[in-house]
């Protein structure tokens, strides 16, 4: 286990000044995105939304280290990985206001958000363990947050990865809080990342806000589960906002948490400073990288809001091929109550 913290001068990096723009890119779409889902909510156009600020850093640079044909197992909250990974920001959209998660064609394999917790991770394992069976060679990502690993589907994936030699990558977002509950309440182990080694593998802490050091560790760790190891990455950032738009964290967050300032920044602040330093953006991008994001926002907003309602008698198909009498019973209601001239 190591722990890569810090930032080092950009000429030193493996990058590029194209792949850094890049990340940053993505990073500023996910914040734009993120504050206008925020504010969409409040005016009731969707019925509630799990904000992701302070996070972007560790979710695109994630998704940016991901292959092209590597599978992502994603939550509610990696919104920022599915819109780095090309799923359109509407699609992301309309999933909030109850339509099928997705509804464009997008070139990134990418499962349906898992919103219970954890129920991902033994999905997660067994992605891995079906690649193993068909001889493909590509890796698996699942996303998590530091609640999930109080969850026992997080022990039985990571035991059946470790038992089978899953090429997954488990993909931890520790931003200190299981809704109101501190990571210290949730295990008395001095970090996440070792909880790997109860598994047979190897467990790694990645500063969650530079975005380099991200990449650089999901990268390394998803080439090592190619080869039959898998890999837990502890990404150590930090949830600025609320859990979701119905949890109120002042009454269990004090503003000042007693965590180190390279963990609490803004990383998107952080991250432009950064480039900004090296020569590698100026104020002309960055002006252009906002207006673009603002527009595609303009754009999904526009082709949610056009899309035609669901049906909700559809939520009761393809559960069963047969649909039981009760369920039958519930789904004539819903129908009746849709359009009371409405008939089976």
């Amino acid at each position: 286990m190591h722990r890569v913290i810090g930032e080092r001068p950009f000429d030193e990096t493996p990058f590029s000044a194209d792949a850094a723009r890049s990340i940053y890119r993505d990073m500023v779409r996910a914040r734009r995105f993120d504050e206008r889902a925020l504010a969409l909510q409040r005016r009731g156009w969707m019925s509630g939304y799990p904000p992701f600020e302070g996070q972007e850093a560790s979710q695109v640079a994630a998704a940016h280290a991901m292959a092209d044909d590597d599978w992502l197992l994603p939550t509610y909250r990696s919104n920022a990985m599915q819109i780095a990974r090309g799923v359109p920001m509407s699609d992301i959209l309309l999933f909030r206001r109850g339509h099928p998660e997705f509804r464009s064609d997008h070139d990134a394999p990418t499962f349906p958000q898992a919103v219970p917790i954890a129920t991902q991770i033994p999905h997660a394992a067994g992605v891995g363990m079906a690649a193993n069976y068909r001889d493909a060679d590509h890796g698996v990502l699942c996303y998590l947050g530091d609640g999930a690993t109080s969850e026992g589907d997080f022990h039985e994936g990571l035991n059946f990865a470790g038992v089978f030699d899953a090429p997954t990558v488990f993909f931890c977002e520790n931003n200190g809080w299981a809704i109101s509950l501190p990571r210290e309440r949730q295990t008395a182990s001095d970090t996440i990342a070792q909880k790997a080694e109860a598994y047979g593998f190897d467990g790694v802490q990645v500063d969650g806000n530079d975005p380099l050091a991200v990449y650089e560790t999901v990268a390394a760790g998803l080439e090592r589960a190619r080869d039959g190891e898998p890999v837990l990455v502890e990404s150590l950032t930090y949830r600025q906002g609320a859990h979701t738009t119905s949890d109120d964290p002042s009454r269990y967050r004090e503003d000042d948490p007693d965590l180190p300032e390279w963990r609490t920044r803004d990383p998107v602040e952080r991250f432009e400073e950064y480039l900004r330093e090296a020569g590698v953006v100026d104020d002309a991008f960055v002006e252009t990288v906002r207006e673009d994001a603002d527009a595609e926002l303009d754009r999904a907003v526009e082709e949610a809001e056009a899309a035609e309602d669901e049906d909700p008698a559809d939520v009761f198909d393809h559960v069963y091929a047969d649909l039981p009498a009760e369920l039958r019973r519930q789904k004539e209601s819903v129908v009746s109550a849709a359009d009371p001239d409405a008939s089976e």
